[in-house]
């Protein structure tokens, strides 16, 4: 099975969320003809091989239409509302989780996407990254093994999850 056969999961984001990234992608689409004015009149200032002007206003056109597609995918495919209580750490929780090696260390974050966090201070894991793999599913109490980008072994214990509210 392909990466593209499995249903992502689920997106959860509030309505003021859901409204602020709706005007963002409203704007960035309203901004297009602009963009390709400024195109235009730099390419009129003549030869571009050696026009940055141009060359930074092409790049910056590549940013928006990524970033238009990036918000069109994610406002397609989201559900929104309340994220339904979870009895296992899943997409759209945040966790605090203890660090086994050390006595007093503990870290809360949003499991998700920072898209969904852009209204919180929270530090956001995504579920692709090692942590994240090793958590999801994990109930409060348990233990779980992962492996950091250094190499090493990390053991760390949910301590507890809550849906989001952001």
């Amino acid at each position: 099975m392909s990466s593209t056969d499995r249903e992502a999961p689920a997106t959860w984001l509030s309505q003021d969320a859901y409204d602020r990234l709706q005007a963002e992608l409203n704007e960035l689409i309203a901004a297009r003809p602009a963009m390709a004015a400024e195109i235009n009149a730099r390419r009129e200032e003549g030869d571009l091989r050696e026009n940055g002007g141009y060359h930074a206003a092409r790049e910056e056109q590549g940013k928006a239409e990524m970033r238009i597609r990036q918000l069109q995918e994610l406002l397609r495919t989201a559900q929104v509302g309340e994220a339904p209580k979870a009895d296992k750490v899943a997409p759209g929780t945040v966790v605090t989780i203890h660090f086994d090696d050390d006595a007093d260390d503990t870290e809360t974050f949003l499991l998700g996407s920072r898209e969904v966090a852009a209204t919180t201070d929270l530090t956001v894991y995504s579920p692709e990254s090692a942590l994240g793999q090793a958590i999801l599913g994990a109930g409060t109490g348990q233990t779980v093994t992962y492996t950091a980008p250094s190499g090493a072994d990390i053991k760390v214990t949910v301590v507890r999850f809550e849906p989001f509210g952001g």
